[in-house]
């Protein structure tokens, strides 16, 4: 964040100083709401959480070098203390524990005006750019792109992952100081407004928007609300940004006319500005292409797995054009780009011989229709032919329509002819994931259902063999990553048998 002073901070946030003895006194690092994280310099944040309260850590954090303590209550310690009705943030995915007198929201929305604050303050003095990316799958794969293209431009800030609700989003813009040049930011959704309101944190001057699936099509009840919410993302825009819009999904391309800012549109269709032609992928499900930009063509190969990858390379580059970047630095970035944010994509071959597709972080229909043509693609393009397996679990936040997105996917892993798939779960989407292969013609033990992660386990360490290849996805809170962490020896530094 831009170096401030305790009174300075309290000002931004409405917040009165408690047990300061020096008001003058500079936060010159970071906010943090870990207090084992804690540095000389920065200000501790004291959130409510699942299991505890930041509070209680206060003094520890001071210990370690805090200045002091954005909080909810005085707690002993030099404190910037803010009221619970100071203002409400977006209830997207933060698990606030017993927060009924509002002290987690009140310190969440201090934590989000000292964000945009730093944030304008950044854009006025040293010109950053921020840069916000949203869509229904690839957030995540996209901004770690956008980070290997802008890397050669100057400093880039991202988030770790998908650190992107209304605590991490601000944690991240208060990451970047005076020698930031860029911003990359996700920007996710449950609701209407929770963009836009991101989007206010940390305005940006370039947003991106991927595509619009059924990822949280529970929250939302329709393709159309979602695209509704995301288009919040280029109404933000000043008339002086760009938008980057996905050629080849309508629901984006049509956001075109929802914002006053320039509009240049990626894909493979003819009419995009930017656009990939010649996709191939190779053995490994990495995509190779030629990309037109500007006039010039220059074929890039892509070093991250799967073909849906290429849209998100596309956006990237368009950013990266758009920042200043040429085409052949452009070229050479996506080229040696490879996957930084655990569990999404990560292909891992163990000392025995099986390739692990560790994809376990969340999943939506679209992410695993994606992560299956890419399981097919490793398993049946080099020379000998290989074993596939799919261990798949729930995909959340479906709503009414679960059983029949479950059942989809179940007879995919079918047509694309999945040798095992190994679905894990006692509720009904699970028992429609399966009976969705079996139905479309799986038959004996190609499909199997099993109770849970142990089963899941214990039936590939009985049958997997070397040079058999196995994706593993599911959402998150299934924890289907403590299979691929199995496979792969990861969990308990051991490899597969």
């Amino acid at each position: 964040m831009i170096e401030m002073t305790l009174r300075e901070i309290a000002d931004v946030v409405g917040g009165e100083l408690h047990d300061v003895p020096d008001p003058q006194a500079l936060v010159t690092g970071s906010v943090e709401f870990d207090s084992r994280r804690i540095g000389s310099g920065d200000l501790f944040l004291a959130l409510p959480g699942a299991n505890s309260d930041g509070h209680d850590y206060a003094a520890t954090a001071i210990a370690a070098g805090a200045v002091a303590v954005l909080a909810a209550r005085p707690v002993g310690v030099p404190a910037i203390v803010v009221a619970p009705d100071l203002g409400s943030v977006p209830a997207t995915s933060v698990a606030l524990s017993s927060d009924e007198d509002g002290s987690g929201a009140a310190v969440l929305a201090a934590l989000a005006e000292l964000a945009r604050v730093s944030t304008e303050r950044l854009a006025e003095r040293t010109g950053l750019t921020v840069v916000g990316v949203t869509g229904s799958s690839g957030k995540t794969s996209t901004k770690d792109l956008l980070a290997a293209v802008l890397a050669p431009l100057g400093a880039v800030v991202a988030p770790p992952g998908s650190f992107n609700n209304e605590l991490g989003h601000p944690w991240t813009a208060l990451r970047a100081g005076p020698d930031t040049k860029f911003l990359a930011l996700e920007l996710s959704a449950r609701g209407r407004g929770h963009i836009a309101a991101l989007a206010r944190i940390a305005p940006p001057r370039i947003g991106v928007v991927l595509n619009v699936g059924t990822a949280h099509l529970g929250e939302f009840g329709s393709r159309e609300a979602i695209a509704q919410a995301k288009g919040e993302l280029v109404e933000a825009l000043p008339p002086e940004g760009l938008a980057v819009l996905n050629a080849d999904d309508p629901n984006v391309s049509a956001m075109a006319s929802r914002t006053t800012a320039r509009v240049v549109k990626v894909g493979l269709s003819g009419d995009a500005d930017i656009r990939a032609t010649n996709v191939i992928t190779d053995d490994q499900a990495r995509a190779h292409f030629t990309l037109h930009a500007g006039g010039e063509s220059m074929p890039v190969r892509l070093a991250v797995h799967g073909e849906h990858q290429v849209g998100n390379a596309l956006a990237a580059a368009a950013v990266a054009l758009e920042c200043g970047a040429d085409l052949a630095t452009v070229v050479q970035a996506l080229s040696g780009a490879t996957a930084a944010s655990v569990r999404r994509m990560d292909v891992t071959t163990t000392p025995a011989g099986v390739t692990v597709i560790n994809d376990s972080y969340n999943a939506n229909p679209d992410s695993v229709r994606a992560a299956l043509k890419a399981l097919v693609t490793l398993a049946k393009s080099a020379g000998e032919p290989r074993r596939s397996w799919a261990v798949l679990g729930e995909m959340g936040e479906l709503g009414d329509t679960s059983v029949i997105e479950h059942d989809a996917i179940g007879r995919l892993a079918v047509r694309l002819d999945v040798d095992r798939l190994i679905v894990v779960g006692t509720g009904r989407p699970s028992h429609g994931m399966h009976q969705g292969a079996v139905m479309e013609g799986s038959w004996g033990e190609e499909s199997i259902l099993v109770p849970d992660i142990d089963a899941a386990i214990a039936l590939l360490d009985d049958e997997i063999a070397a040079g058999d290849v196995v994706l593993v996805k599911a959402s998150k809170a299934v924890g289907l990553w403590a299979v691929a962490e199995h496979l792969t020896g990861a969990a308990e530094g051991k490899t597969a048998r």
